[in-house]
């Protein structure tokens, strides 16, 4: 019994470090700010959804799940050729998991989600009453390295948040293209709250994790 807690405790230590290693940023959360407004010079451009997504990630004690969201529409605007000012609206109703195999949890997984159950509409994203989510910038700051920090109002289930994460926008002229390292999101503060040990107690190692990670990959084309 002697030689096995000093095992047991550099273990955990070790898992630990892997999991803090492993973990995206937690993007910086406040409350919500008046969106950024462009000149009337402004260059517009179009978000192309077919070439655009949001990668996400869950993660709990016995693993994660992953998977995807579409964009519906998005707008930027671009004064000498910076991106100045924008919006874009997420379907919400477009949530797919990546790591499951239809048939295997897939759907069931997809529909919890989404909140298309029965008696289990409000767990997550409840889509038929919120179809849809909205990201819509209030500033742009220059980082090291060719990064840019982006802030934006989040909107999700009613709930709206100023969030500020890095990602490296391209522009060729015809086309934009921001794309972000992943990050996290506190679900909790947009009312995604099933299975929080934050908001619920006596859920045992039954419990989902706050931190939601997503990365965002939007192409949008001069109108």
């Amino acid at each position: 019994m002697k030689n096995i807690l000093p095992i047991a405790l550099s273990l955990v230590f070790t898992l630990s470090i892997v999991g803090c290693k492993d973990k995206a940023e937690e993007a910086n959360t406040s409350d919500a700010e008046a969106a950024a407004i462009s000149k009337s010079t402004s260059e517009k451009y179009t978000v192309n959804v077919a070439e655009s997504t949001i990668e996400w990630k869950g993660f709990k004690p016995t693993g994660t799940h992953n998977g995807t969201i579409s964009l519906d529409n998005g707008v930027f605007k671009t004064d000498d050729g910076k991106l100045q000012s924008g919006t874009f609206l997420i379907d919400m109703t477009s949530i797919i998991v990546t790591d499951l195999e239809a048939g295997d949890g897939k759907e069931d997984l997809e529909a919890h989600l989404k909140g298309t159950v029965e008696e289990k509409e409000d767990h997550f994203f409840d889509v038929t009453k919120f179809p849809t989510a909205a990201f819509e910038i209030t500033g742009t700051e220059s980082l090291a390295a060719g990064k840019t920090k982006l802030s934006g109002n989040l909107s999700i289930k009613g709930q709206k948040h100023n969030i500020s994460f890095p990602v490296t926008i391209t522009n060729n002229g015809d086309q934009i293209t921001i794309e972000s390292e992943p990050f996290t999101i506190d679900r909790t503060k947009w009312n995604v709250n099933y299975g929080s040990k934050s908001i619920f107690d006596n859920l045992g190692d039954r419990f989902i994790n706050d931190d939601i990670e997503l990365k965002i990959n939007i192409k949008a084309k001069k109108a």
